[in-house]
């Protein structure tokens, strides 16, 4: 499966919702030796960019962290992050997401404000805040849910796809349970019910996609094995165009009913066989363990 290499970028901003864990990821990144600036005015940052790049001997690694604390200079970051496309630089968006009710969770303990919530409540705030956000959200390079991640978790995923420059995209291959929620950081959705499932079978039950009684089963089946080719396949088209495009990340959810038998077992086989060409992958089994 050939993928075309693509310059990579020097630079990354983190942006995304209030309480989705931006200064933990900020802090993962300063400790794999990026350079990090807090809340700055968007405006700046292409000057920052130019500075830092006529100053240092070697290329340097650059994150900034932007949202809405900035207030109305918070609206000039997606024409900051333009301006600074040139040169052969990609700059790199990542996005930061949780669910509603985790994040009025987080700000009740944390006993601060949300930031645009005025004198209505944190959920006010929160519904104000996606609003603004949509169009940087829709055009993120990558996006990463932290509804069910902790500190630890976060900074793997952050790890795994920051710790080296590549010159290829970086994979995620996520299992989950449509029971629990479609993943909201999905770059693609693939539906697994369609093929038997084991938790009708007595003997399979309590075993998970993960042990070889369960993936032989699934695996075996004749469908299975045709999905996991024409999907392999799939992807020999569609990462190419990622990269072309300038987006260096890809998540794919592979869902079954509880995440536990079918969407493990074939994400183990996308995994290795993605892994087998060559490609930086990550799995993730999002609600294995969950039933």
């Amino acid at each position: 499966m050939p993928f075309r290499a693509v310059q990579s970028s020097e630079l990354l901003v983190i942006t995304g919702m209030s309480g989705a864990g931006k200064s933990a990821v900020a802090n993962s990144l300063e400790d794999l030796g990026w350079w990090v600036v807090d809340n700055m005015p968007p405006r700046l940052l292409p000057e920052l960019v130019a500075t830092v790049q006529a100053a240092a001997p070697e290329p340097t690694r650059l994150a900034i962290v932007a949202d809405v604390r900035g207030g109305e200079l918070f609206a000039e970051l997606a024409d900051a992050v333009q301006a600074t496309a040139g040169d052969g630089r990609r700059p790199t968006v990542l996005f930061l997401e949780a669910s509603d009710e985790v994040l009025v969770r987080r700000f009740e303990s944390a006993r601060r404000p949300h930031p645009l919530q005025g004198q209505g409540r944190i959920v006010d705030g929160i519904v104000a805040e996606r609003a603004v956000l949509a169009p940087l959200r829709a055009n993120a390079d990558l996006v990463v849910d932290t509804s069910s991640l902790t500190v630890h978790q976060l900074g793997h995923r952050v790890r795994a796809a920051f710790a080296e420059e590549s010159d290829q995209v970086r994979v995620i291959v996520l299992s989950f349970g449509f029971k629990y929620g479609i993943p909201v950081d999905a770059d693609m959705v693939a539906d697994l019910r369609f093929l038997p499932n084991p938790y009708w079978v007595p003997e399979l039950r309590p075993h998970t996609g993960q042990e070889p009684v369960v993936r032989d089963y699934v695996l075996g089946q004749q469908r299975a094995g045709e999905f996991v080719t024409q999907y392999l396949d799939l992807l020999s088209t569609v990462l190419p165009g990622y990269l072309d495009e300038g987006k260096r990340f890809a998540t794919l959810a592979i869902g079954c009913t509880g995440g536990k038998h079918r969407s493990v077992a074939v994400s183990e086989e996308l995994a290795r066989r993605l892994a087998a060409d060559g490609l930086d992958v990550q799995l993730v089994h999002r609600d294995l363990g969950r039933e």
